[in-house]
């Protein structure tokens, strides 16, 4: 989630013009995931200087840096209750935009994103790093097609994110990064911020989008062995909610968080993931079953 520096400054702004931004909207499901063609850029974190394109809601809490990385106690008996439902809008598609795109609503940007050249290549449309008439009206038909907001064409670091996650559908380990074993292994590719699990080359849950470590908190790569599980989890250090968590290296585990993983730094190690992909992923896996990290973080 956003760091307390940076989230002041967005908010700061998002506030001052709360009253001219579009709602919130309700919580959708994941975009189509799926292979990138060779050579893909990675997702990054936003450009300086870009906010989130909506007002802050109750479900997009731009604003707060929830640590996550703590130890399960030695002494702690798992629960079977369900974790809590997230708020409707947590896991909408909000794309970053320049705060005077955001807060004259344009239909359309005029302004060159800083995934211009990749989010062109992808549309097939002239490379050239300019954005064009042509270019704005591609782009925001994706974004519409895959309810990303606000869709005013802006070639911006989610956009981009989903592109790379459509591009993953066929064969996410198309790059063969991920080591093929007879049993299951949980990937996690930090170049691309995607998870997903296979078994032998089937891939049996994923692609989805993640959110691994920040600089200073970087999921650790190499080889893994899921050894707790907490369906309920609560941060014994922070007291913050980790849904599903599913530890494989000291405090570091998949969970779930109630806040876009679309964010402009890192988790304090773990893979964050939606609430929908973390329950997925706790039928998928089991104590014992192998996970393997590789890759970069970009920012890290």
């Amino acid at each position: 989630m956003i760091s307390r520096r940076i989230a002041s400054r967005g908010v700061a702004v998002l506030l001052a013009t709360a009253t001219t931004l579009p709602a919130a909207g309700t919580a959708m499901a994941s975009p189509a995931v799926g292979a990138p063609a060779a050579r893909v850029p990675t997702p990054s974190a936003p450009a300086p200087g870009l906010v989130p394109g909506v007002a802050p809601g109750a479900g997009q809490s731009w604003q707060i840096d929830t640590p996550d990385r703590a130890l399960p106690p030695k002494a702690y008996t798992p629960t079977a209750a369900e974790p809590r439902a997230a708020a409707p809008g947590t896991y909408d598609l909000v794309e970053y935009v320049p705060p005077t795109g955001a807060v004259a609503k344009v239909a359309c940007s005029k302004q060159t994103g800083p995934y211009q050249r990749q989010v062109e290549r992808w549309l097939k449309l002239r490379v050239d790093g300019k954005q064009s008439a042509a270019d704005c009206k591609a782009i925001r038909a994706f974004q519409v097609k895959h309810k990303i907001k606000p869709a005013i064409g802006f070639a911006g670091p989610v956009t981009w994110s989903t592109m790379v996650l459509v591009s993953a559908r066929k064969n996410p380990n198309a790059a063969k990064k991920c080591p093929v074993r007879s049993y299951k292994v949980a990937c996690v590719d930090l170049d691309r911020q995607l998870t997903w699990v296979q078994k032998g080359s089937k891939v049996v849950f994923g692609p989805v989008p993640m959110r691994s470590g920040r600089k200073g908190y970087i999921t650790r790569k190499g080889w893994h062995t899921i050894y707790w599980r907490h369906k309920n989890h609560v941060s014994t250090l922070y007291n913050e909610p980790m849904p599903y968590a599913q530890f494989f290296d000291g405090g570091q585990a998949f969970h779930a968080v109630y806040g876009s993983i679309y964010t402009t730094v890192g988790s304090m190690g773990c893979v964050n993931l939606k609430l929908s992909d973390a329950a997925t992923l706790w039928n998928v896996l089991k104590k014992g079953d192998h996970v393997y990290v590789w890759g970069r973080r970009p920012g890290t």
